[in-house]
């Protein structure tokens, strides 16, 4: 691995909304929708009988070109109409959705993806998925690709 390629990079995108928070919000919130908007995760399975709030926990099903491997996800942050958050456990990775009130009632939804470091999981997962930084770049370019499905689902 090159030297840019064993630490994560900061990953974040926003997007202005024309809908109140509230109804971003039900989007945002309802795990199982994530794959309508994402466009490497391609379904979400909760597990057990808790499906919203922090300690939910889901199974998400991803694909990336020829490969597809399944992930294990858990609620840690839950505010609602103000953020959610899921840590990936193969990962590591910390997946947040911030609203806030924008201009003329719409909403102000920032995306982030909070990554210390790669883990063993992921360099090993690396050369499958084109290396740890170009799926960065990737996921990058996902985040603001979810934004859009975000507000065209919303908005419409």
């Amino acid at each position: 691995m090159s030297p840019t390629a064993t630490r994560p990079v900061p990953l974040t995108a926003s997007a202005d909304i024309d809908a109140p928070v509230e109804v971003v919000w039900a989007a945002v919130s309802d795990l199982r929708r994530m794959p309508d908007f994402s466009p490497e995760l391609r379904k979400v399975v909760p597990l057990g009988r808790r499906t919203s709030g922090v300690g939910a926990r889901i199974l998400g099903l991803n694909r990336r070109g020829l490969a597809a491997w399944p992930t294990t996800s858990r609620v840690t942050r839950w505010e609602p109409g103000r953020a959610i958050a899921w840590r990936t456990r193969q990962s590591g990775a910390t997946w947040v959705y911030e609203l806030e009130p924008g201009p003329a009632g719409g909403t102000r939804v920032t995306a982030r993806r909070v990554l210390p470091a790669y883990t063993a999981g992921t360099a090993l997962l690396a050369p499958l998925i084109g290396g740890a930084a170009g799926h960065d770049r990737e996921l990058g370019d996902g985040m603001a690709t979810t934004l859009a499905r975000i507000k065209a689902a919303v908005e419409d």
